[in-house]
C-alpha cells in the first residue's frame, strides 16, 4: 500500500495495515491524513475532511516508488485525490508508466475516471449509479448498462466491473464477453469499503486463475462480505459466500 500519510492517523493507518500483514511503501507528509465520518442512522451519511497539502518534493517521492513498478505488478488508483494535486493526476500517473505495461485499475469517479480511459486501463469499475452520472440520464436495465460498458470501452478501457449493490454485478470483458453474477444473500451492515473490496477480491480471483468468471465472482463475495460486516471481510468470510454464489 502506497500513497501519502501523516501524523497521528496516518502511522495509526499503517500500523493496521501491518498488523494486517500488508506491506506498506508510504510517502510521509507534514500534515495529518484526513479524517472521515461516516453516519450510519436511517440512511448513510458521509463528512469527508479534505487532507494534507502535498508538496512537490512529496509528489516526486510518490512518482520515484511507482516508477519502480514493473509488468508483474497491478497498480490499482482509487479514490479521490487531495486537493492541492493536479485534478488529472491519475492521467500524469498513466502517461508515466505507460510503456512498463502495468496491469492498472481505476475505481475513480466522473471525470477522474473518463479522462484516463486513452490510457487503456486494464480494469475500471463504477457502479450503476456513477455510469448514470458519466451518460447523463438514467441506465436501469442490463443493456443498458452493458451498452455504457461498451461505450467506455470504445474510448480505451479492457474491462469494465460495474457493481450493482443488492442486484449484483456485471463483468463486461476486454473481448465483448458479457459476464454476470447475482449478490449472495445477506443483510447490508456498512457498505463502506464494500466497492474497494470489491476490486481486490476480483483482481485476487484473476491472480489466482486467470479465469474472468471466477474473478467476477471473488469480487462480488469479497464486496458483499465487506458489507455484510462491521470491518472489512476475513477471508473467511469471502470464502463462505463464494461458495454460495458459485453454486448460484
Amino acid at each position: 500500500a502506497t500513497g501519502f500519510i501523516g501524523g497521528f492517523t496516518g502511522r495509526f493507518i499503517e500500523n493496521v495495515l501491518t498488523s494486517e500483514a500488508i506491506s506498506t511503501n508510504f510517502v510521509t507528509v507534514d500534515q495529518d491524513t484526513r479524517i472521515n465520518v461516516k453516519i450510519k442512522a436511517d440512511e448513510e451519511t458521509e463528512i469527508n475532511g479534505r487532507g494534507p497539502i502535498i508538496s512537490d518534493d512529496e509528489l516526486e517521492a510518490l512518482y520515484k516508488q511507482l516508477d519502480a513498478l514493473t509488468d508483474k505488478d497491478t497498480l490499482i488508483l482509487a479514490g479521490s485525490i487531495p486537493s492541492s494535486l493536479p485534478s488529472d493526476m491519475y492521467e500524469l500517473i498513466m502517461e508515466r508508466l505507460q510503456h512498463k505495461n502495468i496491469r492498472i485499475v481505476v475505481d475513480a469517479t466522473k471525470d477522474l475516471l473518463t479522462r484516463v480511459l486513452p490510457y487503456k486501463p486494464f480494469l475500471i469499475k463504477p457502479n450503476n449509479h456513477e455510469l448514470s452520472e458519466i451518460f447523463n440520464r438514467p441506465l436501469s436495465t442490463k443493456e443498458d448498462l452493458v451498452e455504457a460498458a461498451k461505450a467506455l470501452q470504445e474510448k480505451g478501457a479492457q474491462h469494465v466491473l460495474i457493481s450493482m449493490a443488492g442486484d449484483g454485478a456485471i463483468l463486461v470483458a476486454a473481448d465483448g464477453t458479457v459476464y454476470t453474477s447475482p449478490a449472495p444473500k445477506g443483510m447490508l451492515v456498512n457498505s463502506v469499503g464494500a466497492g474497494d473490496s470489491m476490486v481486490a477480491g476480483f483482481i485476487t480471483g484473476f491472480e489466482k486463475t486467470g479465469n474472468l468468471q471466477e474473478a467476477l465472482y471473488w469480487g462480488i463475495s469479497s464486496g458483499s462480505a465487506s458489507a455484510y460486516s462491521e470491518n472489512l471481510a476475513t477471508l473467511e468470510e469471502v470464502e463462505t459466500l463464494l461458495s454460495q454464489v458459485r453454486v448460484k
